[in-house]
């Protein structure tokens, strides 16, 4: 019987925040109180759901004699063991896949390609805890670290893990479990955070100490209500001893390249500072003096408003290149990330020559877009040809990485 590609999520590391299921464009990816599974007869390969899951999980492939029903894969606590080789999926193991192969190709130039991990990064841990088992850690610190007369109430609380084992590298995020249950009596969803410490924690030698960086999210609703973010203002809140269920952790591309001659381009708006703390704190700490520099660009709408101003200032600036952008300042005109790339676009373009800078760009969902036109100005206009040629190339080299929510 031939052989016969079938995606599927893996339900170990899966962590039901439904991204997939929101992401595909022909409602292949569907769900049961237990897992989260891709239908074999509608999947068409498209790629769509792979970038935004922030686990990995759904990027799991078999190669199958007769596809896994949805039922069977909606009992299943884990994936069950490969009987052949596993399918590369650009690669298709049956006759007829070429339209497939198309449609891949086909979202690989209109998305920049499948993320690939930096050459240099270390071997990340994904899923040692779940849902089932969560690690419990202490908070052990919790710092507003935006000004106290800001209306932007961003924190950074340090979690104690003691003994459990929780490694992490720069660029990981791991899930918080809110407390309670929702309106239909089932435990709320895990909310995601990026990790702001490196791997040897957040005091040099101390893994078990990971720090966030987590905004207090209060909106106005259209009525005129106020909705409070759950988690948030949870975690906010937390003082010193309270405790908290960690599942995690995740994240197996965003990750810091250990090449020490690597520039490294960052572009954030706030709590997008997150993992490039981590990264400026690992290159600080043992690569002080390396050939390859970082540079940060940082949009908040004011400086109070901006998360770590004030430790900002102190990192060496033959360590870190930054550019602070404002969009609110009283009787300035509005600058945005973007704005200021294009400003420096003789710098930005001078290192996307170069073959080992490695960009990463996290924030809101939204900002992307106006980050990638002005990366398609400056190349453009510095002769760089097609930044779409260019992005794509840097994407399977693994030197351009894109986080957003």
């Amino acid at each position: 019987m031939a052989l016969r590609k079938q995606h599927v999520i893996d339900p170990e590391i899966c962590i039901r925040c439904n991204t997939c299921e929101e992401t595909c464009p022909i409602g292949a990816v569907t769900h049961d109180d237990n897992n989260y599974v891709v239908d074999p007869e509608k999947c068409n390969f498209c790629m769509d759901c792979i970038h935004p899951c922030p686990t990995g999980a759904i990027d799991n492939w078999r190669m199958v004699e007769r596809y896994y029903t949805l039922e069977e894969q909606f009992s299943w606590l884990e994936l069950p063991p490969e009987t052949v080789p596993a399918a590369d999926p650009a690669v298709t193991g049956e006759a007829g896949d070429a339209e497939a192969e198309r449609l891949i190709a086909e979202a690989h130039a209109a998305t920049g390609g499948r993320p690939v991990a930096p050459r240099g990064a270390p071997s990340p841990v994904v899923g040692l805890h779940d849902r089932t088992a969560p690690a419990v850690a202490r908070v052990v610190g919790n710092y507003r670290v935006t000004a106290a007369d800001s209306d932007s109430d961003v924190r950074h609380i340090v979690l104690d893990f003691g003994a459990t084992p929780f490694p992490v590298v720069e660029g990981q995020s791991l899930g918080v479990i809110p407390p309670g249950t929702g309106p239909d009596g089932r435990p709320r969803p895990i909310r995601l955070y990026s990790i702001s410490s490196p791997r040897d924690g957040e005091k040099p030698g101390s893994p078990r100490l990971v720090a966030l960086t987590v905004k207090r999210v209060v909106a106005r609703r259209p009525d005129g209500s106020l909705h409070r973010g759950l988690c948030s203002n949870w975690l906010c809140d937390l003082e010193r001893g309270a405790e908290v269920p960690v599942v995690g952790p995740f994240g197996t591309t965003f990750l810091l390249t250990d090449d020490p001659a690597a520039d490294i381009v960052m572009i954030c708006t706030g709590t997008g500072s997150a993992p490039f703390r981590a990264f400026t704190e690992r290159r600080r700490r043992t690569m002080r003096h390396a050939p390859g520099r970082l540079y940060l660009f940082f949009g908040a709408r004011t400086p109070e408003e901006l998360p770590y101003f004030g430790p900002l200032q102190k990192v060496p600036r033959d360590l870190l290149h930054r550019e602070l952008v404002y969009s609110r300042r009283p009787d300035r005109p509005r600058e945005y990330v973007q704005d200021r790339m294009r400003l420096r676009g003789g710098l930005l373009a001078g290192l996307l020559r170069r073959p080992a800078t490695h960009v990463y760009v996290c924030g809101v969902r939204g900002m992307e877009a106006g980050v990638e036109a002005a990366f398609a100005e400056i190349a453009r206009s510095h002769g760089l040809g097609p930044w779409e040629a260019l992005r794509a190339r840097m994407v399977a080299e693994g030197r351009y990485h894109v986080e957003t929510w």
